[in-house]
């Protein structure tokens, strides 16, 4: 059987260290092809290849039987082969129809550019796969999750036979996940090949039919998804055995932590109550621009709220800014760490120490050997895998560096934990580690309230769930009281 991709053999190493030593991969045609494995398992380093940014120290190539090598990700495209990437690229002062044909504009019979033919085009792309999006808005006016639909769609415009999708759902909802699965779907029955790269196993069981996995820079094992469990698939991911995947050690108490009364700021969210007990993990679950992140926006003083009550530990309190949520003991872990969690530029021991400046520089001047012993602790306590605490926290996998935006917080020991999307581009074993930090916070009596859009988790460490739709709230459900179809269906 001739096969639309072909690889044996590859390897590539950096300064000596081996970041791929076997890598082997086979894609047929009309196949949505799982490419599985932790961070540091060698998958970026494999597609860099494929798509030309990085040469190969040895293995082959084959592209539906015949040898290539790629000089740049232009040979890539001209041979068929598009991706996705994690990383958005977006031209923030361009419009979407610019971005999508960016370098290869349609031009009118003068030369100029033919911008009623690229609108048409664009815009039919983006109906054709129910993104609620308009050709002509500009890059910058557009939410993160309406980008990543944006990065999909401008891929999908090259009519490539192969298409790479690196992680492709970790900006966006549930809602536009099921666009881009029936767009997965459609390409499938044209007889593309999808290479999805996904730590979503849900995603990977629902969407893919086949799978690789790749360890410590090597492969593993390729099969049918038919043939396997979700249990042996993470076995072979990891390498051991996950005793379970989710961590439940906690136990509400009687004493409320966090309530929240008819908080309602305009346009965003309306009338939204609820109360969170200490010891308890209290879920918010709803499709993008459902109002679960601006929740914590108010209750972190990044937006102000029109009307509403917060009260912690009994008291009632006004927040307007965050250095007024940190003083009364919140803490938020935004869902974009890059962006807005970490200094990227900046050393782990900076970052760990990043909201703790004023205790750590109580003169105006840090006290340095407090700033060593915060960052030992913190990366002790969460098992912070870095060489030293003074490299740049860029260079740590996505696991370790949500682990130092959560050692960030848990260095002012706080009352309240505000999670948005904890383990989003996390591995499995890293999801693990995290899910048993914040069972152990809430178990010593600490009050966590988490959003997620990923329902096994929600329904797998949330003690109670609060569904959220179109600003408000849908009902408040205990977690044996509710399952993933039922959420949807509220959430919708």
């Amino acid at each position: 059987m001739e096969f639309l991709l072909e690889v044996e053999g590859l390897k590539k190493s950096f300064g000596g260290v081996a970041a791929l030593r076997e890598g082997r991969f086979q894609l047929r045609a009309g196949s949505v092809h799982a490419l599985c494995g932790g961070n540091g398992a060698g998958k970026s380093t494999f597609l860099k290849i494929l798509m030309g940014i990085h040469n190969r120290d040895a293995g082959s190539i084959r592209r539906r039987g015949k040898e290539v090598e790629f000089a740049g990700p232009a040979d890539a495209l001209a041979s068929g082969i598009a991706i996705i990437e994690q990383e958005l690229s977006p031209v923030p002062h361009m419009s979407v129809a610019e971005n999508i044909y960016l370098g290869r504009e349609p031009s009118t019979r003068f030369g100029g550019i033919d911008f009623r033919s690229m609108n048409r085009a664009a815009q039919k792309l983006l109906d054709d796969l129910e993104f609620d999006i308009r050709a002509t808005q500009y890059m910058m006016n557009l939410s993160v999750a309406q980008m990543q639909l944006v990065e999909i769609a401008k891929a999908l415009s090259h009519d490539a036979e192969v298409i790479f999708m690196d992680e492709p759902t970790s900006a966006i909802g549930e809602r536009e996940a099921q666009h881009l699965f029936a767009a997965i779907r459609r390409l499938q029955a044209q007889g593309r090949g999808i290479v999805y790269v996904s730590h979503r196993l849900s995603e990977i069981f629902q969407i893919a039919d086949s799978y690789t996995v790749f360890r410590d820079g090597a492969f593993v094992g390729s099969g049918a998804l038919a043939d396997i469990e979700r249990p042996d698939l993470i076995r072979m991911i990891v390498g051991r055995e996950l005793a379970e995947e989710y961590v439940k050690t906690n136990a509400p108490t009687a004493q409320v932590g966090l309530e929240v009364a008819a908080l309602t700021c305009p346009n965003k969210i309306e009338d939204i109550s609820f109360s969170v007990r200490k010891g308890e993990i209290f879920g918010i679950y709803g499709l993008m621009g459902s109002g679960r992140t601006e929740i914590f926006n108010c209750l972190f003083g990044l937006d102000k709220p029109s009307a509403g009550q917060i009260t912690i530990d009994g008291a009632g309190v006004s927040i307007t800014k965050p250095a007024e949520a940190m003083a009364h003991g919140l803490a938020l872990v935004t869902e974009d760490r890059k962006q807005t969690g970490l200094n990227l530029s900046d050393s782990v021991r900076a970052n760990i120490c990043m909201a703790s400046l004023p205790e750590l520089s109580p003169a105006f001047a840090m006290n340095r050997p407090g700033e060593v012993e915060a960052s030992r602790r913190m990366r002790e306590q969460f098992q912070i895998k870095a060489a030293q605490d003074t490299m740049p926290v860029s260079g740590l996998s996505g696991g370790n560096q949500q682990k130092v935006v959560l050692g960030k917080w848990f260095l002012r020991n706080p009352k309240v934990l505000l999670l948005d999307e904890p383990t989003r581009g996390v591995d499995v074993g890293a999801k693990r580690e995290i899910y048993r930090i914040i069972c152990d916070f809430a178990e010593a009596g600490g009050t966590v309230v988490m959003i997620s859009s990923e329902i096994d988790e929600v329904l797998g460490m949330s003690d109670r769930i609060m569904v959220m739709r179109a600003g408000r709230s849908a009902g408040i459900y205990s977690r044996e009281e509710t399952d993933a179809q039922s959420l949807v269906h509220l959430s919708t």
